[in-house]
């Protein structure tokens, strides 16, 4: 089942995050790596920034988040993570499709270039990679990201 996160959710979402993202350690940038992946500070921060999460529930633990921001006038879909021990269940796409039908905006999403699953994942589901340039502009003009992270991410869109 797909529901709308609660405050009462926040752990579940910081550990779901931390607990998929270790899949990153070794593959993204050594600088773009840390431990935790996300902090529970930077997690209320996307939260207070307009980020709104969205949570697949088998029975009654939630098991994958992913998230929709809202900025000017297209969508970003943010933090989609999947528990390690549930992956390849369909979760992720789920998530996804059920987040597409949230808006007519343009959608955007930012990942690591060298996460090569995630990108193929995203291609899957319709999502076009853009260019370099329209890349830098995008991460620039709709994210809050360092300089670092532009040089070693991707966009993929959906208009």
């Amino acid at each position: 089942m797909i529901r709308l996160c609660q405050k009462r959710d926040f752990n579940a979402i910081y550990s779901i995050i931390n607990n998929s993202a270790e899949v990153y350690k070794g593959v993204i940038p050594e600088d773009r790596w840390k431990e935790p992946y996300m902090t529970r500070e930077e997690l209320k921060n996307e939260i207070q920034e307009g980020v709104i999460f969205w949570g697949y529930e088998l029975g009654s633990e939630l098991v994958g988040v992913m998230g929709i921001q809202n900025v000017e006038n297209v969508s970003l879909i943010r933090h989609a993570y999947v528990l390690k021990n549930k992956r390849n269940m369909g979760i992720g796409g789920a998530l996804l499709n059920f987040l597409r039908k949230q808006t007519s905006r343009p959608i955007f999403i930012g990942t690591w270039a060298d996460a090569a699953w995630a990108i193929s994942f995203y291609k899957k589901h319709g999502f076009t990679l853009l260019s370099t340039e329209e890349k830098e502009r995008l991460l620039r003009k709709y994210w809050s990201v360092p300089e670092r992270q532009i040089e070693s991410s991707v966009v993929l869109a959906m208009r």
